[in-house]
């Protein structure tokens, strides 16, 4: 049987930045406080979390590959929230937003959790961002559990968290 390797769930003594849009400011800011919740229960220390704030989705990318680059952080956290309107905008800021985050990824190494819902209304908005089902929460514990993968693979698979 091969040996398997996870991410555990203990962000202690690691440190991590969250790239938020502003736009539909009440989704995101739930998003937002799930996300440093969720962090800070799972053992980051308040010092250790960096939140960065862009005007909209579209901006997400350039300010995660700009903290990226710096490798100053264990994990990204991307949070946003686009809502389809009348025009094709949607698709386009969804599709590039989309890629964009994942090249970032993979072309830093870094691991990058995509916490950007898109959704077809607000009432869908509100509810991936309500309590008990909340994509800022399940993005950060992504975040987490990627970022203690990374430190097992940069140990060659010789780290605890994860090893059957």
């Amino acid at each position: 049987m091969p040996r398997v390797f996870e991410g555990g769930i203990d962000a202690s003594g690691m440190r991590f930045a969250i790239v938020a849009s502003r736009f539909h400011e009440e989704i995101v800011t739930r998003l937002l406080e799930a996300a440093v919740e969720c962090l800070l229960r799972h053992g980051a220390a308040d010092h250790d979390i960096s939140v960065y704030r862009v005007p909209g989705a579209f901006e997400i990318p350039a300010a995660a590959a700009k903290l990226a680059s710096g490798k100053s952080f264990d994990a990204l956290v991307t949070i946003g929230c686009l809502i389809r309107g009348e025009t094709p905008h949607f698709d386009f800021i969804a599709s590039q937003t989309t890629v964009q985050i994942s090249e970032v990824a993979m072309a830093s190494g870094v691991p990058v959790s995509f916490g950007v819902i898109t959704v077809e209304t607000p009432e869908q908005a509100r509810q991936r961002s309500m309590k008990g089902n909340n994509k800022g929460w399940e993005a950060a514990l992504a975040a987490i559990e990627m970022a203690s993968l990374s430190r097992v693979a940069a140990a060659g698979g010789s780290s605890s968290p994860g090893v059957s």
